[in-house]
């Protein structure tokens, strides 16, 4: 059995405190909901069901499997809920889920060879998730594994989990700001994005011919380093002029990635070319089994 895998990319924060991840068990994605204020993860159910049947319509198969136990007057189903998770085209849509106690009562009503080993996984994400609250380190050594497993070198690493942490300042000071809707962090980051590259966030996946990837997932170390610098100089400005709304922080987030468009267009005069790529990740990682087994680990910061 594989260990479960976490793309710290999709990683989505809303209203509700809600924290969305994606973590495979044996090649199949499995999207989880971890609840702050509950401190409990959810699960979503279509996705445990078709690991245990591999069902050619999973949804199907589950909307006969609740009007069965609904029949029986199983409780599951009563406690199962919906929230908006990413669905196979990227957009946000409802999924039901439930919490660890119910997928365990759901995986009991499907008969599989698959159970037992779902239990060991699902108990393991839970571990992994109470150590992580011990210790946030770790959710970003888990990050880094994660990386090196897709075929990254330490460098883009390096530079990934930079730009992770400075995007979450970034996103706590819009806050302090009083921008808390999801749509609301969406328009100012294309607002950031277009100063500095010219492009919104969609234009740039598309330049670069993604679709529900992620787009800091796919950038070069330059390019990187480049949406760091604005988000950077975008959460200084803030701090600075303390803009209040929606309009005040546009300016700022526009002022911010002016900054990163002028190293990027002084930098281009350089070189003599455009540091904008098109490039995705699968066009520059190298395959993992080509990977060099004497690079250097990943820098510890802290230390």
């Amino acid at each position: 059995m594989k260990r479960g895998t976490m793309y710290p990319p999709t990683k989505v924060k809303n209203v509700m405190a809600n924290e969305s991840i994606i973590k495979l068990f044996e090649d199949k994605k499995i999207r989880i909901v971890w609840n702050e204020e509950e401190e409990k993860y959810y699960f979503a159910v279509a996705d445990i069901v078709q690991v245990l049947t591999d069902s050619a319509d999973v949804m199907a198969y589950w909307r006969k499997l609740k009007q069965r136990l609904k029949a029986e007057g199983n409780e599951t189903v009563t406690n199962c809920h919906a929230l908006k998770l990413p669905a196979a085209d990227g957009k946000m849509r409802m999924a039901d889920v439930a919490d660890l106690e119910g997928i365990f009562r759901i995986i009991q009503s499907i008969p599989s060879k698959k159970a037992e080993p779902i239990k060991r996984w699902l108990a393991e994400v839970g571990a992994q998730r109470i150590d992580q609250m011990i210790d946030p380190e770790l959710t970003f050594q888990m990050a880094v594994e994660d990386y090196r497993r897709q075929g990254y070198s330490d460098k883009w690493i390096n530079e990934r989990m930079r730009s992770i942490e400075m995007r979450k300042e970034l996103t706590d000071e819009w806050q302090r700001s009083g921008i808390t809707k999801q749509k609301d962090f969406a328009i100012l980051t294309n607002v950031l994005t277009r100063a500095w590259s010219g492009m919104t966030t969609g234009e740039y996946k598309r330049h670069k011919g993604l679709t529900k990837e992620n787009l800091r997932d796919n950038m070069t170390n330059i390019e990187l380093a480049l949406n760091t610098l604005a988000e950077v100089a975008t959460t200084e400005f803030s701090r600075q002029r303390n803009p209040k709304g929606m309009y005040e922080s546009k300016q700022v987030a526009k002022a911010g990635g002016q900054i990163a468009k002028n190293t990027r267009e002084d930098l281009e005069r350089q070189l003599g070319r455009t540091v904008i790529s098109s490039e995705r990740a699968s066009d520059y990682i190298r395959p993992i089994e080509e990977a060099n087994a004497n690079e250097l680990p990943f820098e510890d910061e802290n230390k």
